[in-house]
Parts: C-alpha cells; structure tokens; sequence
C-alpha cells in the first residue's frame, strides 16, 4: 500500500512531473538508515534548523553538500594511529550520508558544530516577483 502509481499524473498533467519525482525520492528515503540521529526545527517564519548528533566526529571529517534541491551531510572517519582493544564500545564511529530534499528558495545559510551536534541553518528567500503585492485601485 505504500507504492504509488503516478503514470495518471503524467497522462493528464502537464509540469508537474518533479512533483512526482519529489514524491518517488521522498519514498526512497524512508529506507535511509536512522543513524545519525536528526532534528528538524522551525527557527523563524522562514527559517529552518537541521540539528545532527555527531559525537566522536572532528569538523574535518564531516562534509556538507548543496546541490540541485538537495542537501548531503557526510560524515568519514579517519583511520585510527593506534590500535584500542574496546570492552564495550556504545559510541557508533561508522561513516554516514544522510540526504535532506530542499524546497524551492531555500538554501543553506551556515553551519556551525558545538557540543557533539552538528547545526545546519536553512533560509527560504522567496524572490520579490513571487512575494504578494498590493495593487493600487484608480
């Protein structure tokens, strides 16, 4: 039940078929793995905050990618000098790629990491063409 047929939407409509393809790659990334572990806060009226849980990673091993609508957070870890003998090891230090769907007018403002978590502030400028205008009455 949770696969769609779109091909009515591409019979009768006309430009809507990235809708479609946003909705084809929205159902494939619920099969992304759960780790890392993400919040998604709304910061402002136009504002959006992605916050990561990132422990055990260094800035210089973590990457963030804005590409064509899409936001990629990847983290590397770095081969290890010295060889540890854990006896319990609870903290995950596997490498990740997490991909996040942009909408339209919102880009990344800035990325910032402190206490383990990694924040990534997203911005919606909507151009003025598209922005409501008032229009005079003569």
């Amino acid at each position: 039940m949770r696969n769609f047929d779109l091909s009515p939407l591409y019979r009768s409509a006309i430009g809507f078929d990235r809708l479609a393809n946003m909705l084809d790659a929205a159902s494939r990334n619920e099969q992304q793995p759960s780790y890392p572990p993400y919040n998604i806060e709304l910061t402002g009226e136009n504002a959006y905050r992605i916050s990561m849980a990132v422990a055990g990673f260094s800035q210089d091993e973590l990457e963030i990618l804005s590409e064509s609508g899409n936001l990629v957070i990847r983290g590397k870890k770095a081969e290890e000098q010295v060889e540890r003998q854990y006896l319990y090891q609870g903290i995950a230090a596997r490498n990740f790629e997490r991909r996040f769907q942009l909408a339209d007018h919102v880009r990344v403002e800035s990325a910032t990491i402190a206490d383990g978590l990694l924040h990534v502030d997203l911005v919606r400028e909507i151009p003025e063409a598209m922005k409501p205008r008032r229009i005079e009455i003569r």
